[in-house]
C-alpha cells in the first residue's frame, strides 16, 4: 500500500519521476527535437512524402515525450507547494486538493515509467498488425472483425494514424484477416504484448438455436522495416498475383486488376494489399509487409538460438493471452497479468490501455 502520508507519497513520486527523467534521457530528448525541428523547416522537405511524414511523426512524438515530462515535473513541484499552503493555512479544502492531485500524479507517472520499459531493439519502430480468424467458423470471422475495430478505436483515441493495407472478408460476415500498420513511433513496442491468439465466449448471433460459441482470432505484430534492416528478398523468392480489389460481399471497388498479392516461397508467407488505386503503390506496401514479417522471423530465429544456447525452454507468444466473456457474465482477463475488466463494451470500443501496459510490464519481467 502507499504510504498514507501525502509528503511521503511526493517524495516517492520525485524518485519515480526522476528515474523515468534518467532513462528517457530528456537533454538528448531536447536536443533531438531541435534536429528534427531543423529537417522539419528544411524547404525541399515534401519532395520525398514518405521521408517528410516520419520526420514530422517522429518530431511530434519527441515533442509530446518532453511537454509530458515538462509537465509532470512542474505538476509534482506545484504540488510540493500547495501542500505546504495547506499545512500552514490548516486548509481542508487545499488539502483535499492536494491529495486529489497525488492520486492524479500516480496514475500519470505510472503510464510514463511503462514508456521507459520500452527498449527493445524494434521498439521505437512503427508497426504492422495481421489479425485472422481462428476455429470457430462464422463466429470467428465475425470476432477477428471485432478485434480490427478495437485496435482502430485504439488508435483512434490516441490520435495515432492508422493505414489498412488489405482486408479479406469471410462469405456470412467478418473477415478472415485483415493487415493495418499503426504509424506512430514505439508502435510496435506498445502493441507487440497484444501478439498471440485472443478467445470470444458468447451466444452466437450465427446460431438460430442461441447457443453459446467459443471462437478465436490470432493477432501478429511486427516492426516496421527501416532502410538500416537489410532484408533481401530476391525476386526469385517471390511470386506476384495480381487480382481485381473487392469488398464485402464480393463487390467491386475497383475496374482494373490492381489488388497485389505477394508469396514469399521460402517460407510460405502470404501478403496482399488492396487498398491503393496503382498496383505499383500496392506492390510496394505489400513488399514493406512481407519484409517486416521476415524481419520478425529473424529476429524470432536469433532468439529461439539463444534460448537453446541458455537452455530455456519456454514457450513462444503464439498461444492463448487473453478471454473476452460476454456469456453468461461480463469479464476480459489477460492470461498473463491477470489484468481484468467487466466492463467489456469499454474494452472492445479501444479501452484497453490497462491491458496493454501491464503487457509490456509482463513482458520486461518475462524471460527474454
Amino acid at each position: 500500500m502507499p504510504p498514507a502520508d501525502p509528503r511521503e507519497e511526493l517524495k516517492q513520486l520525485d524518485a519515480t519521476l526522476s528515474s523515468i527523467e534518467q532513462v528517457l534521457d530528456v537533454p538528448k530528448l531536447r536536443r533531438e527535437v531541435a534536429e528534427l525541428e531543423a529537417q522539419a523547416a528544411a524547404p525541399d522537405l515534401w519532395n520525398d512524402p514518405d521521408a517528410a511524414q516520419r520526420v514530422t511523426s517522429k518530431l511530434s512524438h519527441a515533442q509530446g515525450d518532453v511537454r509530458r515530462v515538462e509537465g509532470l515535473r512542474q505538476r509534482l513541484d506545484d504540488a510540493g507547494v500547495l501542500l505546504d499552503l495547506a499545512a500552514s493555512e490548516d486548509d481542508p479544502g487545499v488539502h483535499a486538493e492536494v491529495l486529489a492531485e497525488i492520486v492524479s500524479l500516480t496514475k500519470a507517472i505510472g503510464e510514463l515509467e511503462v514508456r521507459t520499459l520500452l527498449s527493445g531493439e524494434y521498439d521505437s519502430r512503427e508497426a504492422v498488425v495481421t489479425i485472422n480468424s481462428q476455429a470457430g467458423g462464422v463466429d470467428a470471422a465475425d470476432w477477428a472483425q471485432m478485434l480490427l475495430r478495437m485496435y482502430l478505436r485504439w488508435a483512434e483515441r490516441h490520435n495515432y494514424p492508422t493505414e489498412v493495407y488489405d482486408t479479406s472478408y469471410a462469405e456470412e460476415a467478418g473477415i478472415k484477416s485483415a493487415t493495418f500498420a499503426v504509424k506512430v513511433p514505439y508502435a510496435y513496442g506498445t502493441l507487440s504484448p497484444e501478439h498471440g491468439t485472443h478467445r470470444l465466449v458468447r451466444i452466437s448471433p450465427f446460431d438460430n438455436q442461441g447457443r453459446r460459441q467459443t471462437s478465436f482470432a490470432g493477432v501478429d505484430v511486427v516492426p516496421v522495416v527501416e532502410s538500416s534492416d537489410h532484408v533481401e528478398v530476391p525476386d526469385d523468392d517471390i511470386r506476384v498475383d495480381v487480382y481485381r480489389s473487392s469488398g464485402p460481399g464480393g463487390q467491386g471497388v475497383n475496374t482494373t486488376d490492381s489488388a497485389v498479392r505477394i508469396t514469399h516461397l521460402p517460407s510460405g508467407i502470404v501478403v496482399s494489399c488492396q487498398n491503393e488505386r496503382s498496383q505499383i503503390q500496392n506492390r510496394a506496401s505489400a513488399m514493406l509487409v512481407l519484409q517486416a514479417k521476415l524481419l520478425e522471423r529473424r529476429r524470432q530465429e536469433e532468439a529461439a538460438k539463444m534460448a537453446e544456447i541458455r537452455g530455456d525452454s519456454t514457450t513462444s507468444w503464439g498461444t492463448q493471452i487473453r478471454n473476452y466473456v460476454l456469456h453468461p457474465y461480463q469479464l476480459v482477463k489477460d492470461l498473463r497479468t491477470d489484468v481484468e475488466t467487466g466492463n467489456t463494451t469499454a474494452v472492445l470500443d479501444g479501452e484497453i490501455d490497462e491491458f496493454i501496459e501491464a503487457g509490456i510490464r509482463w513482458r520486461r519481467r518475462a524471460p527474454a
